[in-house]
């Protein structure tokens, strides 16, 4: 089997794929071989981009401040959120981590003392996190990081025209 890429590696084509038995991992490799080679392009594209600069970014945000992107992104959603809280289920929506990985992170930046759990003020058998002083504080600067690396590594290298068409366009698979 093809040693997994890694995040600044580039990705094999998928007909390079194998699994142990020989067997394409993504499919017949022929259905790979109908793309063209602008959807490929596009795909590969697409993909290899959103690695490189999300390993990055991260490695940006641990360097400075000590936070892995989904440490930043909860501290980002609390202190945007109503009074600086949510409860669990709702921050596990923008962090994108199941019940138990949400679970070992807001216990981790509870222990440092980013987050604060309390009881929800409308249901008592829920939990909300809640933001600390010292939470906004610290994704107030990691923000600056952050959005530093990404005018440098993405923002940057399009014209505004070219950005309105990728939002426009991104938009379209998020819709």
């Amino acid at each position: 089997m093809a040693t997994p890429p890694t995040p600044l590696s580039p990705l094999p084509a998928p007909a390079d794929l194998a699994a142990d038995d020989g067997a394409p991992v993504c499919g017949n490799a022929d259905d790979w071989e109908s793309l063209s080679a602008a959807e490929s392009g596009a795909w590969h594209g697409f993909l290899q981009a959103h690695a490189e600069i999300q390993v990055e970014l991260e490695h940006e945000l641990q360097a400075a401040h000590q936070l892995s992107f989904s440490d930043y992104f909860a501290l980002l959603a609390l202190e945007r959120a109503p009074a600086g809280r949510l409860r669990m289920h709702d921050l596990a929506k923008p962090v994108r981590l199941t019940r138990s990985g949400l679970t070992r992170l807001v216990e981790r930046l509870e222990r440092v003392g980013l987050i604060e759990r309390t009881p929800c003020e409308d249901d008592a058998r829920g939990t909300e996190a809640r933001i600390t002083e010292q939470g906004r504080a610290l994704v107030h600067a990691a923000s600056a990081t952050h959005l530093a690396g990404v005018r440098r590594r993405f923002l940057e290298r399009f014209s505004p025209a070219e950005l309105a068409v990728l939002a426009e366009q991104f938009g379209r698979l998020t819709a």
